[in-house]
């Protein structure tokens, strides 16, 4: 897939400033502010870093270590294995779809027909429609990683260094917040040591409403993958 390249190409260049998946390109001036937004966060991350010495800082800075390991761990299979976004997807659907019965997902399968969009799914188990209803997504989604030239890309070690602390700390507060919001699926990303990266789908699962069920019914499922899709 055309966007796990570009963003195997960006670690593998440690350029690690990359911004949320997104549909589109938001411009030279948006670039700028979230890089500002970016070195920030970074700045302040770092910062935490600078009070490990004393004992009440001592549960961030546990926290922080934890959170930096976890997202390198995932950066790498990013890098040696690819299809991260794919498997951030299926195992979403997996657990959408673990309880849901042959008829259920035929309903949604027809319901999704009757919208003009078909996943080729001929046995209905849920691990199977799962599958299927990631590669649909994943072929049809118009996504683009917004990794371009940003201010302040080049501006020096403390300016990088900054930025890649801004990303893990956006990183870290994106699974802080799935796992309040979506537990069940939070666990399963974190077996595979995937948390820290959901942050590359997290604008994809605002959009459709993903993020604001963690039970979803049929219809609301439907409706889920619709908006995923277009």
């Amino acid at each position: 897939m055309q966007h796990n390249n570009q963003i195997i190409s960006y670690l593998q260049a440690n350029d690690i400033l990359a911004k949320k998946l997104d549909y589109a390109f938001h411009g030279v001036s948006d670039a700028v502010s979230h890089q500002i937004e970016t070195v920030g966060a970074g700045l302040q991350r770092a910062l935490f870093y600078t009070s490990c010495f004393t004992t009440e800082y001592q549960t961030v800075c546990q926290q922080q270590r934890s959170e930096d390991i976890r997202f390198m761990k995932a950066a790498l299979k990013l890098v040696h294995h690819g299809h991260v976004v794919r498997t951030l997807l299926s195992l979403y659907f997996d657990e959408i779809f673990r309880h849901r019965t042959a008829s259920q997902l035929a309903w949604i399968k027809r319901s999704l027909m009757a919208l003009n969009i078909h996943i080729a799914a001929s046995h209905l188990t849920q691990h199977g429609f799962a599958l299927a209803v990631t590669a649909t997504i994943a072929a049809g989604v118009n996504a683009s990683l917004n990794m371009s030239v940003l201010a302040g890309r080049r501006a020096g070690n403390v300016f990088a260094v900054a930025g890649i602390y801004g990303t893990i700390q956006n990183a870290a507060e994106c699974a802080d917040r799935l796992h309040y919001t979506l537990p069940a699926y939070y666990n399963a990303l974190y077996a595979a040591e995937l948390e820290m990266m959901y942050f590359l789908i997290a604008p994809l699962f605002e959009r459709s409403g993903a993020i604001r069920n963690a039970w979803p019914s049929d219809e609301e499922i439907t409706d889920i993958i619709t908006k995923m899709i277009r």
